[in-house]
């Protein structure tokens, strides 16, 4: 499988570049929104305004209407006895008739102007309606999405950055392996290896001095060449210790902790290790005993290599339904906010602890030590 390197930076510059856009686009849509409500309120005045010309025009057309009925009754009541009438009088008839038609066919278009100007108006003002309850819908719908972008999709660049640090973890696991096999084999050359060939020198050079000086001088070497063996025995028994601690799968986990912290003192002897025990001490699935050791054992090789701490107390409560453990140490401490690019240790542990369905917390500050506190519930 090809691993691919990404950048959540960019990513965060994307999810913000989504944001600002749907952002923009939602202001968009409310602008339009608000337009069209102001568009509707006018239409809604104006439609008020022609429906009252639309009522004043019918009833002005029915006057008009009625006048024009008389006129043209009066019109050929004149013509039908034109010789009754003077020519004024038949004139005046047939413009009073034509007049008042004109103004009835200027009433009758100017009424179906105002109608379809209504009819115009509802039809506008029904399409605006929609326009904006759409506008109201798409809104809703984006304040949605604008929450699901900044709670939900922002939480997708820390798991991305979650998944690129166990990604390095791993590779860094890889690399301490390699690490791991190359430091055993400078132990092992520059210690155990090293005094056997010794011994096999001094064990020839006692064979000369016995023959040269005598039994006194060789058990004198003898007696060297002793201390020698128990060092290169001390050695590897250390060296099997700190690969694994054969008494875990003997004793349990407090007696190996117990034993572990002394040696360490002993070894270092930079620090003093205290080590308290609460509740009933009782064996542990092997999964649990091996993984609290493992972080205990990070936490005080972090005390001792890093933090240079002069004291570190070592807590451990067992209780049946979980196992809670305190270390505490008055080194330097560190800064929380700060990651360093090689910082694995605390991946790892956080790592042993996520497996263990528990929970880690760490509390430091520069000048003031460190606290890391495990809570694992025991499922047996």
């Amino acid at each position: 499988m090809i691993i691919r390197k990404f950048d959540t930076k960019t990513l965060d510059f994307i999810l913000e570049k989504m944001v600002e856009t749907v952002s923009s686009s939602k202001d968009e849509i409310f602008r339009i929104g608000e337009q069209c409500r102001k568009d509707y309120e006018k239409l809604t005045e104006e439609l008020k305004e022609i429906r009252n010309l639309v009522l004043q025009t019918i009833e002005e057309g029915d006057k008009l209407e009625a006048q024009s009925r008389f006129a043209r009754k009066r019109l050929s009541e004149v013509s039908k006895h034109f010789n009754e009438y003077s020519e004024v009088e038949v004139r005046e008839a047939y413009e009073k008739a034509h007049s008042l038609q004109m103004d009835l066919s200027m009433n009758r278009h100017l009424e179906k102007q105002y109608r379809d100007r209504r009819n115009d108006i509802e039809r506008r003002l029904i399409g605006l309606d929609e326009t904006i309850e759409r506008a109201d819908h798409l809104v809703t719908q984006i304040t949605v999405v604008m929450k699901y972008l900044i709670s939900d999709l922002k939480q997708v660049g820390e798991v991305l950055e979650d998944a690129k640090q166990k990604q390095d973890f791993g590779l860094k696991i890889i690399g301490a392996q390699e690490e791991e096999r190359k430091r055993l084999s400078r132990e092992i050359h520059d210690g155990p290896a090293q005094m056997m060939a010794n011994v096999m020198m001094r064990s020839d050079l006692i064979e000369r001095i016995y023959k040269e000086h005598g039994a006194q001088e060789a058990f004198e070497e003898i007696k060297n060449l002793k201390l020698m063996v128990r060092s290169a025995l001390y050695e590897v028994r250390r060296i099997i210790y700190d690969l694994r601690p054969m008494a875990l799968d003997d004793l349990g986990l407090v007696p190996t902790l117990k034993k572990y912290l002394k040696t360490t003192e002993e070894y270092y002897q930079t620090a003093s290790i205290g080590f308290t025990t609460i509740g009933k001490d009782f064996r542990l699935p092997n999964k649990y005993e091996v993984a609290l050791f493992r972080l205990i054992q990070e936490s005080v090789q972090n005390a001792l290599k890093h933090a240079e701490a002069k004291t570190i107390l070592v807590k451990i409560e067992m209780r049946r339904d979980q196992v809670i453990v305190v270390i505490k140490d008055d080194g330097k401490g560190f800064d929380k906010s700060v990651k360093k690019q090689e910082s694995f240790g605390l991946i790892g542990m956080r790592e042993r602890v996520e497996l263990l369905e528990g929970e880690l917390s760490i509390d430091s500050k520069i000048g003031s030590g460190t606290l890391v506190m495990i809570n694992v519930p025991v499922k047996n």
